[in-house]
């Protein structure tokens, strides 16, 4: 018995040696993986062509395009008609912002914040959406023509009258939206979630994909999607 207990003493001593060192290894290789911060100074005031970089700024008909936009605070801005194309808005947070009729082709909005912000007949062809978050936002009469939504979260916004063409909408999350009168043609909808959305007049929109009741079509006093 004795010879039993002082194994199993020699192997937890043994186990909890390599355990330590096994700790100390990852503690070390912690301290020297690089931490990666946003550093980069931005003046201010932030202007760019006129327009001052800031929430609530009033900037219409701006000439942003290619403007670096990276982590934007643009929260309730109004950019009515501006010219952004191409620009960088990673990142940035654009919630209830008033972008409608703005030129967004080919920017890059990827992970932006956008909840109930107004983009009612801006032009988005080739715009980068992936994981953005647009609840409640308004991207009626838009152009989405070769623009990526992938795994983007759009509840209960509208897009009445939006044109999806060859757009890229795998693991969008389209929870109550409303895609009245859209017209979809050469989508990606792999993974893509259209519970209780709104797809009244649609063309190519899966009319099919729920099976049960929407919960719109219960109550209609009830559906009201996008900013009010």
């Amino acid at each position: 018995m004795a010879f039993h207990r002082c194994g199993r003493r020699a192997v937890f001593a043994v186990v909890a040696v390599i355990t330590g060192a096994a700790a100390m290894v990852s503690g070390a290789l912690a301290q020297s993986y690089p931490v990666i911060e946003n550093t980069e100074d931005r003046p201010d005031p932030w202007i760019i062509n006129g327009c001052v970089i800031a929430p609530k700024t009033v900037c219409h008909n701006a000439d942003l395009r290619h403007a670096d936009l990276r982590h934007a605070n643009l929260e309730g801005a109004d950019l009515k008609g501006a010219n952004m194309a191409r620009a960088d808005l990673r990142h940035a947070n654009l919630n209830g912002a008033d972008l409608s009729g703005t030129n967004l082709d080919g920017a890059d909005m990827l992970i932006a914040f956008m909840a109930r912000t107004n983009l009612n007949g801006a032009s988005l062809r080739g715009a980068n959406f992936k994981s953005a978050r647009l609840p409640k936002a308004d991207l009626s009469n838009t152009d989405l023509t070769a623009a990526s939504l992938e795994n983007a979260w759009v509840k209960e916004a509208r897009f009445k009258n939006a044109r999806f063409i060859n757009t890229d909408l795998q693991e969008t999350k389209f929870y109550g939206a409303d895609l009245s009168n859209a017209v979809f043609d050469g989508v990606r909808i792999r993974f893509a979630i259209f519970q209780d959305a709104f797809m009244e007049g649609c063309k190519g929109c899966p009319h099919d994909w729920q099976t049960g009741v929407a919960q719109w079509s219960q109550d209609p006093a009830r559906w009201e999607p996008g900013p009010q």
